[in-house]
């Protein structure tokens, strides 16, 4: 599929060169004529859609199976990230003492709930460190020593580092540690394979790399780690045959076990939408897409005297890229740009630049004629 046809399932290119996906990615075409069909069902059937929906439910747990090399039973759906983090931060039996590796720049969703863990469960959070904007194999391995999980984000939301996850996978395997992985900069993006890297729990939302809706995201749980993720919330669709308003069933044999009710209807059908959009792509066409546009930003940038919060190359980049400049104020920078028709985002000193699919050189190159 090329950058032609790409562009036209997402309108936002009419408006905007757009560059903000690490916040939130625009709604594809797709996405959006997904969610008014739903709407519209529910406008003139009601209860009668309801068969339909339930399609759309299975449809999204077909879709985030493909794009990440597991089974559909292994996926929950979620209102987004953080909500999958809670549940596998929470679900699991703690014992004081027990370790937790992660980093405390990361974002919040992947912090807080390890951290609060310290506080009431007794377990300890131990911190990797960046070092020039990256994190390094050798720092994680040291750090997973008798650590019971590591909780890492595939791309940190500022800097851009990606893990390489079949070399996180081989370190926690060694140090017989559970992964869990904040997908929500990368899936949708690059290619993630949870089998094969080892990774036993995964969460992302709808929004940003997905291009999605907000307030629907996904959960991966490796089957043999469900057993030891008690839900944290119960409720009449967590047990088997809650089609049937049983009250004896035990709970659901499968992730649908952490969907304790019921679901957004219109942003699963969006979010399978765009999914299916995304998987039709191809992750591997995707990342070199935005491998190149990166590349060509990052050299663009830097021979006009930006520096970049983190050294790039091909197995660590990512989609975004993070700039600064002496004596250039960003967030003043990024309220120019966007009165020009460039849509970037200020993140602690940072122009952070996210392009996707849909964007072409030609906006990179916009973009960089425009940086103060």
């Amino acid at each position: 599929m090329d950058t032609a046809t790409i562009r036209a399932h997402f309108p936002v290119t009419a408006q905007y060169a757009y560059f903000n996906n690490a916040a939130i990615g625009p709604l594809s075409r797709p996405a959006a004529l997904a969610m008014q069909g739903q709407v519209e069902s529910a406008l003139s059937r009601g209860v009668h859609g309801y068969g339909s929906w339930t399609e759309e439910y299975a449809g999204l747990r077909v879709e985030t199976a493909a794009m990440l090399g597991c089974s559909p039973d292994e996926v929950a759906i979620t209102k987004n990230t953080s909500e999958g983090l809670c549940a596998i931060a929470n679900g699991l039996d703690w014992r004081t003492g027990d370790v937790v590796v992660g980093l405390a720049s990361d974002f919040p969703a992947n912090y807080v709930p390890w951290r609060e863990l310290q506080q009431r469960r007794g377990v300890r959070f131990r911190s990797l460190e960046l070092r020039r904007g990256l994190l390094e194999l050798e720092d994680l391995d040291q750090a997973c020593r008798g650590a019971r999980l590591a909780a890492l984000s595939y791309v940190h939301f500022l800097t851009g580092f990606r893990w390489d996850l079949a070399a996180v996978g081989e370190i926690c395997r060694h140090r017989d540690c559970l992964l869990v992985l904040d997908a929500v900069q990368g899936m949708g993006a690059f290619p993630i394979d949870v089998r094969a890297c080892g990774v036993h729990a995964l969460a992302a939302s709808g929004h940003k790399w997905l291009v999605g809706p907000e307030g629907c995201g996904v959960l991966y749980v490796d089957r043999d780690l469900m057993p030891q993720v008690t839900p944290v919330e119960f409720g009449w669709a967590s047990l088997e045959g809650f089609e049937e308003y049983r009250h004896d069933g035990g709970l659901q044999p499968d992730a649908r076990r952490y969907e304790c009710g019921t679901l957004n209807s219109a942003g699963c059908a969006g979010l399978r939408a765009s999914m299916a959009l995304l998987n039709r792509i191809g992750p591997d066409s995707s990342s070199r897409h935005i491998h190149t546009l990166a590349e060509q930003l990052l050299s663009g940038a830097l021979g006009k005297g930006y520096e970049a919060a983190a050294e790039r190359t091909h197995d660590n980049g990512s989609g975004i890229v993070s700039l600064r400049k002496r004596g250039v104020d960003s967030a003043a920078a990024v309220r120019t740009l966007l009165e020009d028709g460039v849509s970037v985002a200020e993140r602690m000193g940072w122009i952070r630049v996210a392009p996707h699919v849909y964007n072409s050189a030609e906006e990179i190159d916009r973009l960089v004629h425009l940086l103060p």
